[in-house]
């Protein structure tokens, strides 16, 4: 689709053409017979006719360039300077046709170049000679390169502009899916963050209204609890907002330094939880993986909150030089296995496999387990 500006450059161009080849031609034929003077004068306006429309529409001023030779040839008149538009026109429809205008104009160009050979031969009204004959190959030669010069041209351009679009079209594409997985990202913190806190918050209320008649110590401090859980949460809620407002801010992310204040949460809301780290990690995993860990573990242990029973819960990891064993146990009831179809496994899941991890999570012999195993250091 052109640009209004594209619109108005071309028909400038083919008024200023019309004011320059009707004199022109007008000059050349000065002592020629009215009907050449008017059949000259026509062809030049016929051209800057198909010059305005070249780009605008490809074919059609292929159409009234062939025009103009029938006229011309009609006319018995000599090849004119006015004759240098089919050029423009042959190459606009090699960069700017369709798929039939651009093979039209590459035919036009071996036709054209063979009817100028004839028309040469005829308006000459020579005999067929061998020295003619010669002349007649290289006017066919000549005319056959210049005409394809135009065209190739045209279909350089015509390449060069569907690479730009098809660039354009993939970076296009690209930015759709860095914002998709972005916002996909986002989705499953703010899942993790608000999942989460809101089971702390839920263990905790309702453990406080049966203890505040006769431990109100107790109810104060899940009042406590629920208050700094609330806070936190606030705050990780806030931050993901602003990433949302300012993509290119990502954040601080949790690390396996805010492992120990989540398992602190997890106990604070009354459950009975026990973490085994054996072996400890030798060196400092990548921010990526500690992500996960931290992630996972969150999901693992909200889950055990909202569907567990008052059973123990078990943490265990293991931190081998090419790869960290994760486990969350705890006990089963009715609804558990209902939680292994939800969108925070499935999130689990996404959070092992981006860092070439595995993840299964599911019933096992009256317990609800989350196994996941995530390559370190070389291996990741």
């Amino acid at each position: 689709m052109l640009r209004p500006s594209q619109i108005v450059v071309d028909a400038v161009v083919a008024v200023l053409f019309a004011l320059i080849a009707v004199p022109v031609e007008a000059s050349l034929l000065s002592l020629s017979s009215a009907g050449q003077l008017f059949a000259a004068v026509a062809v030049a306006l016929i051209l800057a006719l198909a010059l305005a429309l070249r780009r605008l529409a490809p074919g059609l001023a292929l159409g009234i360039a062939w025009v103009s030779a029938l006229v011309q040839m009609l006319a018995l008149l000599n090849p004119s300077p006015s004759n240098l538009a089919i050029f423009a026109v042959l190459y606009a429809s090699a960069a700017y046709g369709g798929r039939i205008v651009y093979w039209l104009g590459f035919a036009s160009a071996f036709l054209g170049a063979l009817v100028i050979t004839l028309y040469l031969y005829v308006f000459t009204g020579g005999t067929l000679t061998l020295s003619l004959l010669s002349v007649g190959l290289a006017v066919l030669v000549a005319a056959t390169f210049a005409l394809l010069l135009a065209w190739v041209s045209g279909a350089l351009v015509r390449t060069a502009i569907r690479a730009r679009e098809a660039r354009r079209a993939r970076e296009a594409a690209e930015a759709d899916a860095v914002a998709e997985q972005e916002r996909v990202r986002i989705a499953r913190d703010m899942h993790d963050v608000v999942a989460h806190s809101l089971a702390v918050v839920i263990a905790q209320a309702d453990g406080a209204r049966y203890a505040a008649a006769s431990d109100p110590a107790a109810a104060t401090a899940a009042l406590d609890t629920i208050s700094s859980t609330a806070r936190a949460a606030l705050g990780d809620v806030r931050l993901l907002l602003t990433q949302l407002r300012h993509s290119e801010a990502a954040g601080p992310q949790p690390t396996l330094a805010d492992v120990e204040a989540l398992y602190a949460q997890v106990r604070a809301a009354g459950v009975d939880l026990s973490v085994d780290v054996d072996p400890a990690p030798v060196a400092e995993p990548s921010a990526s993986v500690q992500l996960a860990v931290y992630r996972i573990l969150q999901e693992a242990l909200t889950n055990a909150l909202r569907h567990g029973t008052s059973g123990p819960v078990s943490v265990r990891l293991a931190w081998h030089p090419a790869f960290v064993d994760l486990a969350v146990r705890n006990p089963l009831n009715g609804s558990a296995a209902a939680a292994g179809g939800g969108h925070g496994i499935i999130g689990m899941r996404e959070r092992a496999q981006l860092v070439g991890g595995t993840l299964e999570a599911g019933p096992d012999r009256g317990t609800f387990t989350v196994t996941a195993r995530l390559p370190i250091g070389e291996a990741a």
